[in-house]
């Protein structure tokens, strides 16, 4: 079962708004019946911030275009792209894409999100093109990113047609948060929980680190950076690594780079990198996630649950 927080949906554009622009133009004066002299060269119009912007210019209008005209994917897509993005994304890019506590930019007013369709300017970024600018590679297949995208697509949809909280603004951290049961939420954690995890262990004082951000809490332990056993995916964490076993010759361990139906790059210990070609089965490639239990544990996980086992963790002190 899939995470099931409401999605709000935006409202379309008015249609009084552009029956006030088409009226403001009806409404101009005649043009004058004498020849006028000749129009000086035209400038293109400013872009929002005062900048102009051709038609083809990125960054310029292009960046800032209405996010209400955009056709939103499927909600049941947008749902799993929110489990994912919280997996993967939300500790750099934040709970509402503001920007989180890694220093990862702002999703809201990012060109590249205003301008991609369904992930296809995203994928890149995701698949580490920007390696060099401090964003690491994310070991996801195509489906999933499309769905972060649509997901991240849909959050700007909502935030924008409605206007949205002031930037900078955030809800409170504990509004929603500490509402369930902690005997309840105790019982889940031992039966899904406790074979990688222990409150006398990695998630030893876990209410104490998070004692004044509830939502805070919630996010780290859904997406497995709370504790020591089972984190991982890139910053913060254990990496996901790869084992390569060719037909011939040793195996080659170390951090996986990327992966596809074609090529496998894995970076080795010394820091430098190997590209291997695959075909069908050969070489034998096994991946060693250490968020896949929680990556699974989004398909099953429903509020009460999330909330419970939050109520719970908030009492280890």
């Amino acid at each position: 079962m899939h995470l099931r927080p409401s999605l709000a949906l935006a409202a379309v554009l008015s249609a009084a708004v552009i029956a006030a622009r088409v009226g403001a133009q009806a409404g101009a004066p005649p043009a004058p019946q004498t020849p006028p002299p000749a129009a000086p060269a035209q400038t293109p119009p400013a872009a929002p911030g005062g900048r102009a912007g051709g038609a083809g210019q990125r960054g310029g209008n292009q960046a800032t275009f209405p996010a209400q005209q955009r056709q939103l994917a499927d909600a049941a897509v947008i749902a799993r792209g929110r489990g994912l993005y919280q997996v993967n994304c939300q500790s750099c890019h934040g709970v509402d894409l503001r920007g989180g506590d890694q220093g990862g930019p702002n999703l809201l007013r990012s060109p590249v999100v205003l301008n991609d369709q369904h992930g296809e300017l995203i994928m890149p970024i995701v698949r580490g093109s920007r390696a060099d600018k401090g964003m690491d590679p994310i070991n996801l297949p195509e489906s999933d990113i499309v769905a972060v995208a649509e997901f991240v697509h849909s959050v700007a949809f909502t935030m924008q047609g409605q206007g949205g909280p002031p930037r900078g603004s955030a809800a409170p951290p504990n509004e929603a948060v500490l509402v369930g049961n902690a005997a309840a939420g105790q019982a889940y954690f031992q039966a899904k929980c406790s074979s990688c995890h222990s409150v006398t262990g990695d998630l030893a004082g876990i209410g104490a680190r998070f004692a004044d951000d509830a939502r805070a809490l919630q996010n780290a332990w859904v997406a497995g950076s709370a504790g020591g056993r089972g984190t991982g995916g890139g910053r913060g964490g254990r990496a996901t690594t790869v084992t390569i076993t060719p037909a011939t010759g040793p195996k080659i361990d170390g951090r996986l780079v990327r992966i596809d139906d074609f090529l496998v790059i894995v970076e080795l210990p010394d820091g430098t990198q190997r590209s291997v070609r695959r075909n069908g089965d050969v070489p034998k490639v096994e991946v060693k996630d250490p968020l896949a239990a929680h990556k699974a544990l989004l398909l099953e996980l429903n509020d009460k649950d999330m909330h419970d086992v939050t109520a719970y963790l908030a009492s280890v002190k």
